[in-house]
């Protein structure tokens, strides 16, 4: 699994503070939402050059780790 520490970062001041493609403004929850929508790799990097393939795959990182850390209260 790719160390999405390296690509994604939360700032305040940037986005309401939601987590984001270090050097963008482009969240997270933007790039899972192009591929709940069936958008591909390719297709998001056509859509934003400024993106690569390891950090659109940190951010499926990301939100496995989160998911991972999900607990159900006892």
């Amino acid at each position: 699994m790719i160390d999405y520490k390296h690509y994604i970062t939360i700032n305040p001041d940037i986005r309401f503070g939601k987590p984001i493609i270090i050097g963008t403004r482009i969240t997270v929850f933007d790039v899972l939402n192009l591929f709940a929508n069936g958008i591909t790799i390719d297709e998001i990097i056509l859509d934003f050059p400024e993106l690569n393939e390891t950090q659109i795959k940190a951010c499926l990182s990301y939100a496995a780790d989160r998911e991972h850390k999900i607990q159900i209260g006892s």
